[in-house]
């Protein structure tokens, strides 16, 4: 056996038992129909399991098909269509909970591998690697997603809400949008995203949070930039575009501008961002840091409520 197969393998075997497929249906004059299908995988001792919003969407029974055949009733404990997340839970117990990765650590270039039921096709492996980090993409909602992960491992419909993960089997991302007609353009909402969202939907069933209307990028710094400024940062947030009239573009953030700290903390993901961006940021100016042509400028965006 090649090296590279040995890795996807083993990688595979320590995350499959806690991949489930996804159904919703409906019961009408006696008869089940199947409305739609996803993926979704557990992270929790006790039943907990992540999905994408879209997935749940209208959904009125729901249930969850685990690795050996066994069916559990699902119950939904909350969603987050700004993130296309969605929290369920299920009263199963023969099933091996995920490991939680750290996508702040993740390279450009390292091997990604993805599981899931496209059309139908119950555990589908695919593998690519991570071709892009901090993406802002537009979900199915309609909503600006931060935080995305790009990867070209093959995603398709029913792929929706399963684990992207790593060589050593940490999920990494929750796998959610391709682009419609691309090739190798595929991405996943950001594990520590997904972590912070679960958190406040296991707790409160909704997210609170603050928004400031920008579409980020991560990206390296150079070594001679960040001696120039004497900037602590590897990586930064280069805006790629601001929001019509948005909190960004109020406070004078402009397309180019590259973000490097918020509130003098440093900030080099975008997931990094989203955690600094609470409740309590809304409508209370906050100091943004920004190099705008090779020159340092502070400036004060006041977030609004997302």
């Amino acid at each position: 056996m090649d090296t590279y197969s040995q890795i996807i393998i083993d990688a595979v075997e320590k995350l499959r038992k806690s991949v489930v497929k996804i159904e919703q249906f409906e019961i009408k004059a006696g008869r089940e129909t199947v409305t739609g299908t996803g993926t979704g995988f557990l992270f929790s001792s006790d039943g907990y399991l992540f999905t994408n919003s879209h997935v749940i969407k209208k959904a009125k029974n729901l249930r969850a098909m685990l690795y050996d055949g066994n069916v559990h009733h699902a119950t939904l404990i909350g969603e987050d269509r700004f993130t296309d997340l969605a929290i369920l839970q299920i009263d199963a117990i023969d099933y091996t909970p995920a490991i939680l990765g750290d996508s702040d650590k993740l390279k450009i270039g390292q091997l990604a591998i993805a599981i899931g039921n496209p059309l139908g096709f119950q555990h589908t492996v695919t593998s690519g690697v991570i071709s892009a980090l901090g993406r802002t993409l537009a979900g199915e909602s309609g909503f600006q997603m931060d935080s995305m992960i790009q990867t070209d491992a093959s995603l398709n419909p029913g792929n929706s809400g399963g684990p992207l993960i790593n060589a050593e089997g940490e999920v990494i991302g929750v796998n959610t949008a391709t682009i419609r007609g691309a090739q190798g353009l595929c991405f996943a909402i950001s594990i520590n995203t997904a972590k912070s969202v679960a958190n406040q939907l296991i707790r409160y069933g909704k997210v609170k949070r603050a928004y400031i209307g920008a579409s980020l990028q991560q990206i390296g710094l150079v070594p001679k930039l960040r001696t120039i400024h004497h900037l602590k940062n590897q990586q930064a947030l280069f805006v790629t575009q601001t929001e019509n009239n948005g909190p960004a573009e109020k406070g004078g953030l402009l397309s180019g501008d590259i973000i490097y700290a918020f509130n003098d903390k440093v900030v080099e993901t975008s997931d990094q961002l989203f955690k600094l961006l609470t409740e309590d940021k809304v409508g209370q100016f906050q100091y943004i840091s920004v190099l705008r042509n090779n020159q340092k400028k502070e400036l004060r965006v006041t977030p609004a409520e997302r």
